[in-house]
């Protein structure tokens, strides 16, 4: 079980990163977007810390 949610979890971190990559290459970043983007997935990447 907590191996699925870990993967789970890797898998949306990976998502967002995807997200903030797109985010970053466009002519005008909304930077807003962008924070909340990030604090997802330092949230995401905390959780994980803990599970591991």
């Amino acid at each position: 079980m907590a191996s699925s949610h870990l993967e789970a979890l890797n898998s949306r971190h990976a998502m967002i990163e995807g997200q903030i990559t797109t985010e970053m290459n466009r002519p005008v970043p909304d930077s807003v977007k962008l924070s909340e983007l990030k604090k997802q997935k330092l949230k995401l990447k905390e959780e994980i810390r803990r599970m591991q």
